[in-house]
């Protein structure tokens, strides 16, 4: 899909590899499965916001910001990358973290993403669990404005319609690369939360025709409240691109049977997955997304619910800075 007409900045590594994993098929006993490695997208240590962040820091940059404003948990993975992408375009950056994790250890708080938000030098404001985060995103933006500065505003995981526009890209990208294998994907599965990677996708496989299944894993929410999240945005993206009623309800499929104990929080199950990957096939998952996802995948073949599939895709959105900040929650033994 075309999407040139959309201002760019190239902050990554594309296309990103197309990996198959055949230790990690055999011991699952199901399809073969593949990966997408959006973990190796090039910015700081990758990740699925790489791709979001080309078109929102694009967008910063046309509206002549001077300030980037992002917000995100302790451990996401936005907020290092936001400030990470502002170095490289000379812009100055304000982070909000939630504290919505009950952990208060000192890796979890000051290890991993924590630690590059103060590497990349990002002025950092923290908000207590239950406190209005947005509020504090819009008082640290008025604050920027004060100083006669211009801030752009980036919410939760980059997911906007402008930020959705990564993954319309990189369905193309990813229809492209099974082309010149020779393969055909019978399911795309990833991690899914503020919805800008599933709506990408989906928009992205639709516009070229493309009706393979894209099964979001959530990690945070109820599956209904999941469902509208991901079509509400599938839909303003659709609309942002000229293509309404693009994507319906049926195209959107949300799993959250393995949110666990809640967002951030580690399960036996994710921690068992993360194990298995990293001794099988020498790959690096995160506990808060691909982990839980890597977890539902393989709890779903070995149901039968991929039966008669040939190849699955597992879309990696990247996370590994936050295994340090988890050290001590996570059974490594």
């Amino acid at each position: 899909m075309d999407l040139s007409g959309h201002p760019r900045v190239l902050l990554g590594h594309f296309p990103t590899p197309l990996e198959h994993l055949p230790r990690l098929s055999q011991f699952i006993g199901g399809p073969e499965i593949y990966v997408k490695r959006d973990d190796c997208t090039g910015l700081a240590f990758g990740g699925n916001k790489t791709r979001k962040l080309e078109f929102l820091i694009a967008d910063a940059l046309r509206q002549n910001a001077t300030t980037i404003v992002a917000m995100g948990t302790v451990q996401s993975n936005l907020p290092p990358l936001a400030a990470a992408a502002a170095c490289k375009l000379g812009l100055k950056c304000e982070l909000i973290l939630e504290h919505r994790v009950a952990i208060d250890d000192v890796d979890y708080l000051d290890s991993g993403n924590p630690f590059l938000n103060k590497l990349y030098g990002a002025n950092t404001h923290f908000v207590s669990d239950g406190a209005d985060a947005t509020s504090t995103m819009e008082s640290v933006a008025d604050e920027v404005r004060h100083r006669g500065e211009v801030p752009y505003v980036i919410p939760r995981g980059g997911s906007t319609p402008v930020g959705a526009l990564g993954y319309v890209e990189c369905a193309s990208e990813l229809l492209a690369q099974a082309k010149h294998e020779n393969l055909s994907f019978d399911y795309i599965v990833h991690a899914t939360a503020s919805a800008g990677t599933q709506s990408g996708l989906l928009v992205g496989l639709k516009a070229m025709h493309c009706n393979t299944p894209v099964i979001g894993i959530g990690v945070n929410a109820s599956k209904s409240v999941q469902t509208q999240r991901v079509l509400d945005l599938a839909r303003k993206t659709a609309q942002y691109l000229g293509m309404p009623g693009l994507v319906s309800r049926d195209d959107v499929i949300a799993n959250c049977d393995y949110v666990g104990a809640g967002y951030g929080l580690v399960a036996s199950d994710m921690n068992a997955a993360l194990m298995q990957v990293a001794r099988l096939e020498g790959l690096l998952l995160d506990p808060v997304y691909s982990g839980k996802c890597m977890a539902g995948l393989i709890d779903l073949t070995r149901k039968g619910f991929f039966a008669g599939a040939r190849n699955i895709l597992f879309i990696h959105t990247g996370g590994s800075p936050a295994l340090f900040g988890y050290r001590n929650q996570l059974n490594v033994r």
